[in-house]
């Protein structure tokens, strides 16, 4: 089995900062999946929000989050990273981290993905 555990969220101004963390771990994780934070606002459907592969070299980022958000991993913790900065109103959602066997550079979706964390609350005030 694979446990995703997020942390890291909370209430911030527009204009702030936030790092969130997913720490992996159990029996069957692997360091060679890809992970992926992907967040889900009231009223709205899951989206992506940023991928990276096992090796933390490709990354993928929603269109309109490019610049302001930055994924990354250490392998050695079995730890990814979401760095938002920037944050605006609209960035407030549950955020969540996903684990799967493979990363691609298309747009993905929660279906590649086969494990999810239970998601931290992010909130920007305007």
């Amino acid at each position: 089995q694979v446990q995703l555990v997020e942390s890291g969220g909370g209430l911030v101004q527009a204009g702030g900062s936030l790092r969130l963390s997913c720490a992996a771990s159990g029996r069957t994780f692997r360091s060679s999946y890809a992970m992926g934070w992907f967040r889900q606002a009231p009223g709205k459907e899951r989206e992506i929000v940023a991928t990276v592969d096992w090796s933390g070299l490709r990354t993928y980022y929603a269109d309109s989050l490019k610049g302001r958000f930055t994924i990354s991993r250490d392998n050695a913790k079995n730890t990814v990273y979401l760095q938002m900065n920037s944050l605006k109103p609209e960035d407030t959602a549950v955020y969540s981290c996903a684990a799967g066997p493979e990363w691609g550079p298309t747009r993905p979706t929660p279906h590649d993905y086969d494990f999810w964390g239970q998601g931290t609350q992010v909130t920007v005030s305007s």
